[in-house]
């Protein structure tokens, strides 16, 4: 006789031992922005001058000098916008803090209702809602999750922003420079290696999101030659009107 255990789930073999990627950092989308940005930015620049039918030396200090001030210009900007962001979620957090010291009982059934209104019975969301607030700071990060959306444990950092910015976008506008440090002295190298290093970036950035990789390549590719193409006309155009 076979004996069959009761309550087995449909799936008992299965462990929960997959990963997940970490989404909530600070340093992707800078550092992502700031090579796919530094990359295009200092391509353009440098057609834009060589448009204008300067010589190498020219251009090389072009590309040295966008380098320099993008890179800068990108971490600051980051700083400033993370920090702002962080700054204005940690004001939230102190009323919701405050408001957790002064009212218990109403922020309790506030959380409460939340759980009510996503389908859990009123008694079950009552007493779920009240073991969760005897934690004062698990409340506020229950809070904090559920009215704004945020984990007070991983707000992203200004600093973590700020350099990787900075550092994207520096290794990205070094590529189109690079050939001339080497000797170059026509557009062609620098352009084919920066056109390169884009739909390289555009790959690479597909391992970090659902599309294909050739996909995400030929985009980046496109809008920068696009941007390089442009440039140049307008290069070439002011150089002959001013030349």
């Amino acid at each position: 006789m076979t004996v069959v255990e009761t309550g087995a789930t449909p799936h008992a073999a299965h462990r929960d031992n997959h990963t997940h990627r970490e989404v909530n950092g600070g340093w992707l989308r800078p550092a992502v922005f700031g090579a796919m940005d530094g990359l295009v930015s200092n391509l353009a620049l440098m057609t834009g001058v060589a448009g204008g039918s300067v010589g190498p030396g020219a251009i090389a200090l072009t590309g040295l000098a966008g380098l320099a001030a993008g890179a800068f210009s990108m971490a600051a900007g980051e700083y400033t916008s993370v920090a702002s962001q962080r700054e204005l979620v940690e004001a939230e957090l102190a009323v919701e803090r405050r408001e957790l010291r002064a009212y218990p009982e109403d922020e309790e059934a506030e959380l409460a209702a939340l759980y009510v209104g996503r389908g859990v019975e009123p008694a079950v969301a009552r007493q779920v809602a009240r073991q969760l607030s005897k934690d004062p700071e698990q409340a506020l990060e229950i809070h904090a999750r559920e009215e704004l959306g945020v984990d007070p444990g991983e707000l992203p950092s200004p600093l973590v922003a700020a350099f990787s910015s900075f550092g994207a976008f520096a290794l990205g506008a070094l590529l189109p420079v690079l050939p001339y440090l080497l000797g170059a002295t026509s557009l062609w190298p620098a352009l084919l290696l920066a056109l390169a290093g884009l739909f390289a970036c555009g790959a690479a950035v597909a391992a970090v999101t659902a599309r294909s990789w050739w996909y995400s390549g030929l985009r980046q590719l496109a809008l920068g030659g696009a941007a390089a193409g442009v440039t140049y006309a307008l290069g070439h155009l002011i150089g002959a009107a001013v030349g």
